[in-house]
């Protein structure tokens, strides 16, 4: 998830600037999930506004969702759970590893 840290609530409040720093993060970020995963495509979401799914209602996100053929299965449609199949403190070090990497180069 990329969170810009200024409060606005919709993307036309953003400068050009901070437009541009969002999607460079947007892109490093895929370049990071893609080096670390191997993805076959994204999903790639920003939430605004509170019926979006915002928690903070003033406060845009964007979601990054790595997927791959075949990943949607039945658990979030019938049974409304979500399966994680690795922690995120794994993937969290997989994830600095190779940020890490790409910075370098």
């Amino acid at each position: 998830m990329i969170v810009p840290n200024k409060h606005l609530k919709s993307l036309d409040k953003f400068n050009s600037q901070e437009i541009l720093d969002i999607f460079n993060n947007i892109n490093l970020m895929s370049k990071l999930l893609k080096k670390t995963l191997s993805p076959q495509g994204f999903n790639i979401g920003i939430n605004i506004g509170k019926v979006s799914g915002a928690g903070i209602e003033q406060h845009i996100h964007i979601h990054i969702v790595p997927r791959w053929n075949g990943d949607t299965n039945f658990m979030p449609v019938i049974g409304n759970t979500k399966v994680i199949s690795q922690s995120l403190r794994n993937l969290y070090k997989d994830l600095s590893g190779s940020l890490k990497y790409l910075i370098k180069c």
